[in-house]
């Protein structure tokens, strides 16, 4: 089953709030991350300019976090972006 772009969306701010909320991720959710991210990116069907240039941050955040060593501190240093790119992804996809 293929996801809609307002599906990747919404999975993809799914997965970011509970980090930010609950301060760790698993390794998957960050490789679930890239994946979102290189979808949408590929898929030409993100319009919003704030949007576009918010994902290869996202992608980047995925990146590290799929690497990182502590988890918490990195979610922890990243807080304000993350809620930034809920931000943003919310007022996308109510367009």
């Amino acid at each position: 089953m293929t996801l809609t772009i307002h599906n990747q969306l919404r999975l993809l701010e799914d997965i970011l709030s509970e980090q930010s909320e609950d301060c760790c991720g698993e390794v998957s959710e960050y490789q679930q991350i890239k994946r979102l991210v290189r979808s949408m990116m590929a898929s030409g069907s993100i319009t919003d300019e704030q949007l576009l240039q918010l994902l290869p941050e996202i992608y980047n955040y995925g990146r590290q976090g799929e690497n990182a060593h502590n988890d918490a501190e990195h979610i922890t240093t990243n807080r304000e972006k993350i809620d930034a790119w809920v931000s943003a992804i919310q007022q996308t996809s109510l367009e």
